[in-house]
């Protein structure tokens, strides 16, 4: 079987609605990074790591429900219940709504490169999913790269 060639892009994501399920640390990541980007984000999730009370999110304090989806422009299925992220990988498919399925690469629309940011330089690094240590890794050595280029 030949090996998936994910697409890279950008989202401008300013004043969107970004839904997403889940609020343990892999979503609190999540939603810090939509956060910068300018996304309006809502949280689903029954019970919330305590980092979440100082973010400007829509805070919705039980299960997922499909109709959590509507008016989203993007989703992401971050909790620790396997069955639960696929609900919701499959519901926003089922809506057309791109997906991040975060334990299952092959349940995703989209993935979420490894990043870099310096003023006004961003660098994304992928592995298509393969070995997101890998590109942690690689991002790590740019951004000692990137420090030591600075004046």
């Amino acid at each position: 079987m030949a090996r998936k060639l994910w697409y890279p892009m950008f989202l401008d994501l300013e004043g969107r609605r970004v839904l997403v399920v889940g609020a343990g640390p892999v979503a609190l990541r999540k939603t810090r990074g939509l956060l910068d980007a300018g996304a309006r984000v809502t949280v689903v999730a029954p019970k919330f790591v305590p980092e979440f009370d100082s973010l400007p999110i829509e805070r919705i304090e039980r299960e997922f429900d499909h109709r959590d989806l509507d008016g989203a422009a993007l989703a992401f299925a971050a909790t620790n219940v396997r069955e639960v992220n696929r609900r919701v990988g499959d519901a926003a498919k089922r809506l057309g709504i791109p997906v991040n399925v975060a334990d299952a690469p092959g349940e995703c629309a989209f993935i979420v490169p490894a990043s870099i940011r310096r003023e006004h330089v961003q660098i994304a690094i992928s592995t298509g999913g393969q070995s997101p240590s890998r590109a942690a890794e690689i991002r790590k050595k740019l951004e000692e790269w990137l420090d030591l280029m600075r004046p």
